[in-house]
């Protein structure tokens, strides 16, 4: 339990760094049981390539995370419209709203729990 604790912990921290740099339609999806990739996952829209990689960043410089944050080819990835953190238990998802509708993925992990949900 202190695992799934410190998981959430970390989750409910980039959501709240993605919420501080208004990032839009925020959910955090609970895919703990189904997904061996990892626990959580936050999903998030941002309204440019900076903004996605000013959200990294944030979520990579938070004191909290840094130590867990893997963040690779920042920019290649703000350029896909698509940037991926991995905190470990916890995957940090920043769209650009073409491609998360494209991707779709809170539909592929429909059977995860919605523990937040973020207009």
């Amino acid at each position: 339990m202190v695992l799934r604790l410190e998981s959430l912990d970390a989750a409910h921290e980039a959501v709240d760094t993605i919420t501080r740099l208004m990032g839009e339609s925020i959910v955090l999806l609970d895919l703990q049981g189904i997904s061996v990739i990892s626990d959580f996952y936050v999903i998030a829209t941002g309204t440019s390539e900076r903004h996605l990689k000013a959200m990294a960043r944030a979520i990579a410089d938070n004191t909290v995370l840094k130590r867990r944050a893997v963040v690779r080819s920042l920019d290649e990835q703000a350029q896909s419209g698509w940037v991926l953190l991995d905190l470990g238990d916890v995957m940090v998802h920043l769209f650009m709203s073409v491609q998360r509708d494209y991707y779709s993925l809170e539909e592929l992990w429909s059977e995860g729990k919605v523990v937040l949900r973020m207009q």
